[in-house]
């Protein structure tokens, strides 16, 4: 029997979870989960390495690389066949904000404090 999944930390929603070609294919979307999105996020927009992004989403290296090829090799059937995306599922857990391990950088939960975070009578009129 196989060991369970482990769930990965990702810190970041994508804005948009679906993506059209301008000339519909009709072909079946490709599926993209949350931590494949997350990986790719960390490693080509971030400049993680893939110990960075491993040590990120709490799941070994050799986790982030089978992540990350399953995760271009999609984008690349997207791409080259001109197919829809979509980007939901996974094996995830939110991040809290709170985990000595985030990188702070696009964490949503770090804007929060600094958002509402109001000292008392900071909004009297």
């Amino acid at each position: 029997m196989p060991r369970p999944t482990k769930c990965r930390r990702i810190c970041k929603f994508p804005q948009e979870t679906t993506f059209y070609p301008s000339e519909n294919s009709g072909g079946e979307a490709v599926s993209l989960t949350f931590d494949e999105y997350e990986c790719i996020r960390l490693i080509d927009k971030c400049g993680f390495s893939q110990e960075q992004c491993a040590e990120f989403m709490q799941v070994a290296r050799t986790t982030v690389q089978k992540i990350y090829d399953e995760a271009r090799k999609k984008i690349a059937c997207m791409i080259v066949d001109g197919l829809p995306l979509k980007i939901g599922g996974g094996e995830y857990r939110l991040c809290d904000g709170n985990n000595a391990s985030c990188f702070k950088q696009d964490c949503f939960k770090r804007d929060i404090p600094e958002k509402y975070n109001l000292v008392k009578g900071d909004n009297i009129m």
